[in-house]
């Protein structure tokens, strides 16, 4: 089943990596979308289904917990699994986005192995 996912983060850079690292993870991407914000995830995610959405959490405009919060409150899109990809990794930080509906937590700088972990225990889908 190959997965589409969506990438949300404010900089270029780091969504490009994130992707580039998702490629390294054997898992079989579909396609990939990209957003700067929560905004403009939200707005994405209205348009076509994601399989998964990565989220970082500061971001300007909407961040991510807040993200996290709209998708949650929404019936259809919290459906959609999300994990945090976030350079915080307080205890309380990982609990508190937990809490609001994440389904996982993966803290920056990762490995590929890292990523796809969290992917196949919340997705339940092994890497090829």
């Amino acid at each position: 089943m190959a997965l589409n996912i969506l990438i949300v983060d404010d900089s270029p850079v780091m969504r490009a990596f994130i992707r580039k690292t998702v490629g390294l993870t054997g898992l079989d991407v579909g396609e990939y979308c990209e957003a700067q914000d929560g905004e403009h995830a939200l707005k994405l995610l209205r348009e076509r289904w994601m399989d998964l959405v990565l989220t970082d959490i500061n971001m300007p405009n909407m961040n991510g917990e807040e993200l996290v919060r709209q998708l949650e409150s929404d019936e259809l899109l919290r459906t959609i699994p999300v994990i945090v990809v976030s350079t915080d990794s307080s205890e309380s930080r990982v609990q508190q986005m937990l809490a609001l509906g994440a389904k996982g937590y993966v803290t920056k700088p990762f490995l590929p192995e890292a990523l796809r972990d969290e992917v196949e225990k919340i997705l339940g889908v092994p890497h090829e």
